[in-house]
């Protein structure tokens, strides 16, 4: 998304508030997932902009920071989102592990959302068991009062699954929120712009990037 949106003429900040399962790279911890946006999105904004918030233990954001004896700074992320924000057209900011992960102790990403005033796309893993968990992930969005552009359902593997062939069906009669479209599964290395804007609506992303 963040290609597609550069390559239609946008210019496109990023942020991944906090990652979790960082690496050690020349002495410092390496967020892989805040670099791929950085480049995806050829934003010049420093790392420790892009993802203030770095830890090597592969758990929530709350226990992460906890066990390396960190605190979490709500008001830092929400003034570095704004920052971006402001020197951008449009910002994707990306989560860690799904809405309801602790952020910060009884404060989740949804929280996050919330008070960011930022909408959401739900993107969920195209298997067996998605119906369930992105339902919840689409009920817990609405209760807590965030704008849903949608989701995607997105292949993460080539081997045959009747659950995946049959998710977005059976998915569009339980929800009224836009499946924004299915991507299928490829292989590391192909152009991800090309098959996000063959397969995905980039319509209602569009349109609400109009309003802003």
């Amino acid at each position: 998304l963040a290609r597609l949106l550069k390559s239609y003429g946008y210019s496109v900040g990023v942020m991944k508030p906090a990652e979790t399962g960082c690496v050690m790279r020349d002495g410092v911890l390496y967020p892989e997932d805040a670099w791929r946006l950085r480049e995806a999105a050829d934003c010049a904004e420093p790392t420790e902009k892009v993802c203030p918030y770095r830890f090597p233990e592969p758990l929530a954001p709350s226990i992460a920071a906890e066990r390396s004896g960190v605190r979490i700074d709500l008001d830092h992320l929400l003034t570095v989102c704004e920052e971006i924000k402001g020197a951008h057209d449009i910002t994707l900011i990306e989560g860690a592990g799904g809405l309801m992960v602790p952020l910060l102790p009884s404060y989740t990403f949804a929280d996050f959302a919330r008070v960011a005033k930022l909408p959401v796309i739900v993107v969920a893993a195209n298997q067996l068991g998605a119906i369930n968990h992105l339902l919840l992930s689409l009920e817990h969005a609405s209760c807590k009062g965030l704008t849903l552009l949608g989701y995607v359902l997105n292949r993460l593997s080539n081997e045959d699954s009747l659950a995946a062939d049959t998710n977005r069906e059976v998915l569009a009669g339980l929800t009224g929120v836009a499946c924004l479209g299915e991507l299928p599964f490829q292989e590391p290395g192909y152009a991800l712009a090309d098959l996000f804007e063959a397969e995905i609506d980039f319509r209602t992303i569009e349109l609400w990037i109009g309003k802003k």
